[in-house]
């Protein structure tokens, strides 16, 4: 079976921070999950966390595994979702789509969804089903936002962060960490009004932005620009705070948007009167005007996910039959080495044209007398018409 393990969607901050996956052990994680299942992928997002396997080992077998290698503790087991085969694969094709998303149709989880396929097609956990759902579903997501034109109304958490921060008038900025949710607020921020932009990384090298107004400026420095900036935005991978509120000066005026998970603001941060924190809860909340818009263009367009879901289901029927399509095969060149045989040895026949129809035809009795056997025999078992049936749709249709 194919199936999903993943951390509910309505469960707090807090809860999914201890089931969240550290990127730089993705692979780590993925190897030691490849021990127990036929394959395995993991989707972890700041938003979701879920593993996805093929396997015919049963629930209570699996969730226990999957807690024990990635040391989770097993107390949290309560705050799971597991989904199989057809639920499984419309869970994904959704996912991709956006549907299940804390912010619907957020245009970073396709990505997100690729990039952690590539991750498990590089490491050879998914070889077959597995893979073959991942290759039509991000194809899926592809469709959906083509036909649904979702680019046309961008949101995602990062430019909720940035729209946000501008509204309430932040001018000079500080994003830590440039991975896909960095750069794409640092996008955001170039895309409109700012005096100064700071990005925070471990490499500033790796910035290429020709802008005098953004500098690149190394990770363990930070603290020294938060006096110069109004908002901060946070998406590093670090499995602890680095923004702490010791750092942090009580008379400045700051707004701080927290997109990771775990969280990058230290506890007690939110408690200052000049600043104002939003972690990734609090900016799922906030009412986005697209958000109605996009809501219709996505149902108008679902009937793509229940397409791709479907071409999915008869996929796999057509596989299960695979063995009995290769034996065909087989069979028909087994007729074709035999005509062959027999053509090489009258290559030397005058008549080419004679030849040539009677191995053709040597060739259509082959199929048509065992077509025929076949009927006599379903006939005395009492299946005559729906061999028949079968027969007609082979032989009646062909050109």
């Amino acid at each position: 079976m194919i199936a999903v393990l993943g951390i509910k969607n309505n469960i707090k901050l807090e809860i999914r921070e201890k089931l969240s996956i550290i990127p730089k052990r993705y692979e780590e994680y993925l190897h030691s999950l490849k021990e127990i299942f036929d394959e395995v992928l993991i989707l972890s997002t700041c938003n979701r966390t879920e593993v996805y396997f093929s396997t015919d080992k049963d629930y209570g077998e699996v969730v226990h595994e999957i807690f024990s290698r990635l040391n989770w503790d097993k107390e949290y087991i309560k705050y799971t979702f597991f989904y199989k085969d057809e639920e499984a694969i419309s869970h994904i094709m959704n996912v991709v789509c956006g549907f299940h998303s804390s912010i619907l149709g957020e245009d970073q989880i396709l990505g997100q969804v690729k990039d952690a396929y590539e991750v498990a097609l590089n490491n050879k956990t998914v070889t077959r089903d597995v893979q073959k759902l991942f290759q039509m579903a991000i194809t899926c997501g592809k469709e959906f936002r083509y036909n649904a034109r979702l680019y046309t109304i961008p949101i995602s958490s990062a430019s909720i962060a940035v729209n946000e921060s501008r509204s309430l008038g932040a001018k000079n900025f500080m994003v830590l960490g440039y991975g896909e949710v960095g750069s794409l607020a640092a996008k955001y921020i170039l895309s409109g009004k700012f005096n100064n932009l700071y990005i925070a990384l471990r490499n500033p090298s790796l910035v290429d932005i020709e802008d005098s107004r953004v500098k690149a400026i190394p990770f363990n420095e930070r603290q020294k620009y938060y006096n110069e900036v109004d908002c901060i935005i946070c998406s590093t991978s670090a499995p602890h705070p680095v923004v702490h509120l010791s750092e942090i000066q009580k008379e400045k005026e700051l707004i701080i948007f927290d997109l990771a998970v775990p969280r990058d603001v230290e506890e007690g941060v939110e408690k200052l009167e000049n600043v104002k924190v939003y972690d990734i809860d609090k900016i799922s909340a906030i009412n986005d005007n697209n958000c109605h818009r996009r809501s219709l263009l996505m149902e108008n367009n679902k009937y793509i996910v229940h397409k791709y879901i479907n071409e999915f289901l008869d996929w796999r029927k057509l596989r299960k039959i695979s063995p009995d399509i290769e034996k065909l095969k087989e069979f028909g060149e087994v007729v074709y080495k035999r005509r062959y045989k027999t053509f090489k040895n009258k290559v030397k026949t005058k008549d080419k044209e004679e030849l040539a129809k009677i191995l053709l035809k040597s060739t259509s009795d082959a199929y048509v007398n065992r077509a025929i056997e076949v009927l006599k025999e379903e006939q005395l078992k009492g299946r005559y018409e729906e061999c028949l049936n079968i027969i007609e749709r082979i032989f009646y249709n062909t050109k």
